[in-house]
């Protein structure tokens, strides 16, 4: 995504799902209602669902991912259309997708004069309830020195907060070996995005807000620029991940790997998690697809939100960070669980 946050903690979504779910419309429609769905790779699609439908505790789901191993790619829009059903999930806000990606970065596992920048595990009190310290605190004072929290340390502070926001990344170590880390906990501060403050101070317009821009500024005015990563008081913490191939994706809010442009992060209090949705994202380059969620953000809010996850680098970086597009998210649901969701008058 642009400036989003990637990992939201669930137990505060869930707080908020039944309030969300009371103000949401929902329309069962046929699978003829959806752009595109006789046209896509739903054997892709039904891999991606295998990933994580094991992991899901309702029944309803876990029969249907038993069923669903049973079924081959090619007869994978059948499962599909044999036991979901659409369903289109709208609030009060139009349809909004972003993309993510995973970065790279150059480090190294000790400080040198050219990697002099660390990423952080969490500190066990920042754990706590409530708010920690902010990130302009944590940053300039001196809470995490000597105290080994130290995951590893890289040579530009505008890739590790871009880093932050993406919440997941490779660390092209100075040895030649790689890195890799995922979202570890937050600081409990909202997230306050610096490509708005640079409009606000009219530095930027609102139309030349990306990723590239705010990169290519910081670095221009490198004061200014550090006091201006400091404006979000967020600050996301990660953990080092060993388990996870090479060739495989980061992981998700369902601690699974995600894959290139067929997860999406959505709003947990609309869309479950593990569940097949139907996007039709319009824009230059239009997308008919059939996707997973798998992961969640905190900028993610909303029925019809989603962010696509373009894959790992700097190429899927740039793709991920111009995607801004209008369109709608068909949620696929199991048979009896849809029509349980309309009202008793339907």
């Amino acid at each position: 995504m642009i400036a989003t946050l990637r990992s939201l903690l669930l137990v505060g979504a869930m707080t908020t799902a039944s309030a969300a779910e009371a103000e949401a419309t929902r329309s069962i429609l046929s699978f003829d209602d959806l752009q595109g769905w006789a046209e896509d790779d739903h054997g892709a699609a039904l891999s991606v669902f295998l990933n994580t439908c094991g992991d899901l505790d309702d029944p309803d789901w876990r029969a249907l991912c038993g069923v669903a191993r049973t079924y081959e790619p090619d007869a994978a829009r059948a499962f599909f259309e044999l036991f979901f059903r659409p369903v289109l999930v709208e609030d009060d806000k139009e349809g909004l997708f972003t993309g993510y990606f995973e970065p790279e970065l150059d480090g190294a596992r000790t400080r040198t004069d050219r990697f002099k920048y660390p990423i952080y595990k969490m500190p066990p009190e920042a754990r706590a309830e409530g708010p920690w310290l902010s990130r302009r605190d944590i940053l300039t004072g001196d809470v995490m020195q000597g105290r080994g929290l130290e995951i590893a340390w890289v040579d530009d502070p505008v890739e590790l907060f871009f880093l932050q926001i993406q919440g997941s990344g490779r660390i092209q170590l100075s040895d030649g070996g790689t890195l890799r880390v995922g979202y570890g906990g937050a600081n409990g501060h909202p997230y306050r995005s610096i490509g708005v403050e640079l409009v606000r101070r009219g530095v930027l317009g609102a139309h030349e807000v990306s990723a590239q821009m705010i990169r290519a500024w910081v670095r221009k005015n490198p004061e200014a620029g550090a006091e201006l990563l400091l404006h979000n008081p967020s600050y996301v913490f990660f953990r080092e991940v060993s388990r996870v191939a090479p060739e495989f994706g980061p992981l998700g809010a369902m601690n699974r790997s995600i894959t290139t442009m067929r997860s999406i992060a959505a709003d947990p209090a609309y869309t479950p998690l593990g569940a097949p949705v139907w996007v039709e994202k319009d824009g230059e380059k239009p997308l008919r697809r059939l996707m997973i969620a798998q992961d969640t953000g905190a900028a993610i809010k909303g029925a019809q939100r989603a962010d696509i996850f373009f894959g790992t680098g700097e190429e899927a970086g740039q793709a991920a960070g111009k995607l801004k597009d209008p369109g709608r998210m068909v949620l696929l649901l199991p048979i009896q669980r849809a029509y349980a969701l309309l009202p008793d008058e339907f």
